[in-house]
């Protein structure tokens, strides 16, 4: 029995009056619906304001570069607005990489920080707005008297501009009573995206009608856009082949036209089937160095046309940009090729592909090295290792990818059945050790689906504070490490011209043994008949996460690091 001498709170005591940093909370509520954050001084009270709120999941990581990452990764596989919190100073500076990261990858991302006092800046006070700015991230300063509106300012330019705006909260008025604000001024901005050119659209349909062997090369943009449906439509009336960049896997049906993953992914007849091509439509991918594989993709006498938001080209190789939305374009596309007459299955459109021998290329993508059960130093063949783990993973999967050497055996082997179920951040600022993270989001935007990350031993040492993470909240999942006991890109670019091996090096590291310690399943595994425990446990259907430890050798060298290793020594001999 309750005490009658203790008044009850929530009968007595009325309620407080609303924070800055719930009138924060309650803004963002309309924008995101889950929240990836590390609690610290400067972040505490609009954390507190989330929880009892109430309206937005919450998901506490082990580091703060852990909280950008998981965010980006929960957009990238739902989607929706990303939303993450640190606090002030080294809290924010251990979150500079992964901000740069969706900067550079246009992820619309709001970061809750906390920040100096009004009053002006204590002695562990750095500049977040100049550090934030300097990699491609403007800051809003919560303005006491106005909370959500600034907060709102902040979503709609991370939304609009596809990118991450910092939410600074000043550490003195983050727990001040918020003032009553109108709601007036906080609708939803559009994005400036132009209608498609009537002229530019009529010219393309015309070029698709000609062409004697068009391919049409989708990326993470026509993903998002929603144009999947239109670009088939396309390629099918016009006779294209397909390919996606690596981030754009699986928008095009596994279907006789499509070859897969342009660039250093693609399979060797797949990359001569693109150099084949005489007129290349390029629909929402950067064209960065990787997907032209150095420039070396298309034929130099191939006509190159880009259909993006951009306002310029990306690529010098582009003869000519097409602007506006991705589903817009292909839908204007379609019907300027039905008004022009040209039909799904008429002879002359990309006729130049039956003669070129590529009339079916059902599979090309899949056509690479088995490789052996075992590699000449006794180690896993990383070719063979991905070959079984495609057959013994669930196919409702996220594949999460870490970056490193081995980045070129899980999007080259293992099957994504869309775009939002291949999450590869870093890539887009060449850094490694955010995978574990990225399985965070991955999952919680996906909990129906099983989430399996592919690290590498020097990405997953990096990260390593967010394993915990992993076996907290993943429902399941499956964390591979690719354990070669190096960092097998540096080996593979550097050691070979000449450079000290030994920095490159690390010393064996037991993942199966730390997954245990969290409360994972693991085994480390040797052989690929290693594998049976995994395959058993998949079998289950147990919830959990499962730690593969898989000792592969660094003999066995990805195409992909080949081709940056050539260029690389090509530029140098100039």
């Amino acid at each position: 029995m309750p005490d009658p001498s203790v008044p009850d709170p929530a009968v007595h005591d009325p309620a407080p009056p609303p924070t800055v940093s719930a009138a924060v909370a309650a803004e963002l509520e309309q924008h995101a619906d889950h929240c990836f954050a590390l609690m610290g001084n400067g972040n505490a009270w609009f954390l507190d304001a989330v929880v009892r709120r109430g309206s937005i999941g919450l998901t506490a990581v082990r580091h703060e570069a852990g909280a950008i990452a998981a965010a980006d990764a929960h957009h990238r596989a739902s989607g929706r607005m990303a939303l993450a919190s640190v606090t002030y100073g080294a809290g924010f500076a251990n979150a500079v990489t992964p901000l740069a990261e969706a900067a550079m990858a246009r992820v619309p991302l709001v970061v809750v920080v906390g920040d100096r006092p009004t009053t002006g800046a204590r002695p562990f006070d750095i500049d977040q707005e100049a550090v934030a700015l300097a990699v491609g991230a403007p800051t809003v300063v919560v303005d006491p008297a106005a909370p959500a509106a600034s907060a709102h300012r902040a979503a709609e330019r991370a939304r609009v501009e596809r990118g991450p705006v910092v939410l600074a909260i000043p550490y003195d008025v983050a727990h001040a009573v918020a003032p009553p604000e109108p709601m007036t001024g906080r609708r939803a901005v559009g994005a400036a995206v132009p209608a498609p050119d009537a002229e530019a659209i009529a010219r393309l349909a015309d070029d698709l009608a000609r062409a004697e062997r068009p391919l049409l090369l989708a990326g993470r943009g026509a993903h998002l856009a929603g144009a999947a449906e239109p670009l088939r439509a396309v390629a099918a009336r016009t006779g294209a082949r397909t390919a996606s960049s690596a981030l754009g896997s699986g928008i095009f049906d596994d279907a006789a036209a499509h070859l897969g993953i342009c660039g250093g992914f693609a399979s060797e007849r797949a990359a001569h089937a693109i150099e084949e091509a005489d007129l290349v439509v390029v629909v929402g991918a950067g064209l960065n160095a990787f997907q032209t594989r150095f420039g070396d993709a298309f034929s130099t006498r191939a006509r190159v046309v880009q259909v993006d938001v951009a306002e310029a080209a990306t690529h010098p190789r582009v003869d000519e940009l097409v602007r506006g939305d991705a589903r817009a374009v292909a839908e204007a596309l379609l019907a300027a090729l039905e008004d022009a007459g040209v039909r799904a299955g008429d002879e002359r459109p990309g006729a130049g592909w039956a003669e070129a021998g590529l009339a079916d290329v059902t599979g090309i993508h899949d056509e690479r090295p088995d490789g052996d059960d075992a590699a000449v130093d006794g180690r896993i063949d990383p070719r063979r290792l991905f070959r079984v783990l495609e057959r013994i993973l669930p196919r409702d999967r996220v594949v999460v990818q870490d970056g490193g050497h081995f980045i070129g055996w899980a999007p080259t082997y293992l099957s994504v059945a869309d775009p939002s179920r291949l999450i590869m951040v870093g890539t887009a600022f060449q850094t490694i050790g955010l995978g574990l993270p990225s399985a965070v989001g991955a999952a919680v935007a996906r909990p129906e689906a099983t989430t399996v990350l592919v690290t590498g031993d020097g990405g997953a040492l990096m990260g390593l504070a967010d394993l915990d993470t992993v076996i907290r909240t993943v429902r399941r999942g499956v964390v591979v490490v690719c354990n070669d006991a190096a960092y097998g890109a540096e080996v593979h670019q550097y050691a070979v011209r000449g450079v000290a091996e030994a920095p490159m090096l690390i010393e064996q590291a037991d993942f199966a043994a730390l997954g245990r310690a969290l409360g994972a399943e693991g085994a480390v595994i040797e052989t690929i008949d290693d594998l049976a425990p995994l395959e058993a446990w998949l079998a289950t259907g147990a919830e959990g996460v499962f730690v593969a430890d898989c000792r592969i050798s660094r003999e066995v060298v990805a195409p992909y690091i080949v081709e940056i290793r050539e260029a690389a020594m090509r530029a140098a001999a100039r």
